[in-house]
């Protein structure tokens, strides 16, 4: 079940405020930029850049996720670990809003996220 019409205008407003105080300036964008995707229940939040070896190649590097449980009404967050895997935030897995989410990712007292 996907995020109601309200939620996903309250994603879509955090997410862009979150892109317009973290993107790169615009001459580094082509080769390296970051952006998100909703995918029914959750947020992912990814690199985009150039394939190393054929930069024709567009890759989005996914390093932080939200999960919106709606019994709880709350997000549930995970970054990205080196295997591939998805894994709780352990120094906090849930936050009540997209806000809080991206203020984690911003702060990243952890490393887990961008490194």
């Amino acid at each position: 079940m996907a995020i109601d019409n309200l939620q996903t205008l309250d994603v879509i407003e955090a997410m862009e405020n979150y892109l317009m105080r973290n993107r790169p300036p615009e001459s580094i964008r082509p080769k390296l930029d970051l952006g998100y995707k909703i995918e029914g229940q959750s947020i992912i939040v990814f690199e985009i850049r150039p394939q190393w070896n054929d930069p024709q190649v567009i890759l989005e590097l996914p390093f932080a996720k939200t999960t919106f449980v709606k019994t709880k009404n709350n997000w549930k967050v995970f970054w990205m670990r080196s295997n591939l895997s998805w894994c709780s935030y352990e120094p906090k897995p849930t936050v009540k809003n997209v806000k809080e989410f991206t203020k984690l990712i911003e702060e990243d007292k952890h490393h887990c996220f961008l490194g």
